[in-house]
């Protein structure tokens, strides 16, 4: 039999979960969009070292287990005499290790762009990070907003990882929960709500970024 009352009784703990599920997820798709968009200039760089470097990034961090990056991070690096919190491994290691497939995103975007349209800014004098900034960035973002929501919808999903360096995240917090009230089944059914919940808003978002991003193109077709 289901037993609401156990959802009841510890809904404060998963409303503090929930919270810090969603401020890391917060921070982390600013910060990987960031880390994103820097190494997508990286490698669309004229310098073979900037290019270099910024493929590099992108080839290790897609090909490393993410539980490995956080466990590098969490209990590796004090073994340095660096010690990271928790909530500030998650953010940093979700912002790393995301950031890499941004900005396989970005670059893949900014390469489509039209050369004609490139050439066109170039023929009335624009400046090269006039173009950029203006012309090619806008239309990038337009066609991977799409592919960028799944990317961080994703990010979403993987915080749920971070229970294991003791951050009573959602996930976390469901695990202490099930374990006090031998009650699994209703724990982490209401463990999916929240999840569906907090990517639904997050899709959401991302269909009315779309639709404003491409209110102009569409428009006209």
């Amino acid at each position: 039999m289901f037993d609401i009352s156990i959802i009841h009784r510890y809904l404060d703990s998963f409303v503090e979960g929930f919270t810090i599920t969603a401020s890391i997820s917060v921070a982390s798709i600013i910060g990987s969009f960031c880390i994103g968009l820097l190494v997508m200039f990286a490698c669309i760089s004229q310098s073979k070292v900037l290019s270099k470097t910024g493929y590099t990034y992108i080839n290790i961090f897609r090909n490393i287990p993410f539980i490995v990056q956080v466990f590098f991070i969490f209990y590796g690096l004090p073994e340095l005499g660096i010690f990271i919190d928790p909530y500030t491994t998650g953010v940093l290691a979700l912002s790393i290790a995301v950031g890499a497939y941004c900005a396989d995103v970005l670059r893949a975007a900014v390469q489509q762009v039209d050369h004609d349209i490139i050439e066109a800014a170039q023929s009335f004098g624009l400046k090269r990070l006039t173009i950029y900034r203006k012309i090619i960035i806008p239309i990038a973002l337009r066609n991977s907003i799409k592919p960028l929501g799944s990317i961080f919808v994703n990010l979403i999903l993987t915080t749920s990882i971070l229970s294991t360096v003791t951050l009573n995240e959602l996930t976390g917090t469901a695990k202490i929960i099930a374990a006090e009230t031998f009650r699994p089944f209703e724990v982490y059914f209401f463990l999916l709500l929240f999840y569906c919940v907090l990517t639904y808003i997050l899709s959401i978002l991302i269909t009315i970024a779309h639709k404003r991003l491409n209110r102009f193109s569409e428009a006209g077709a």
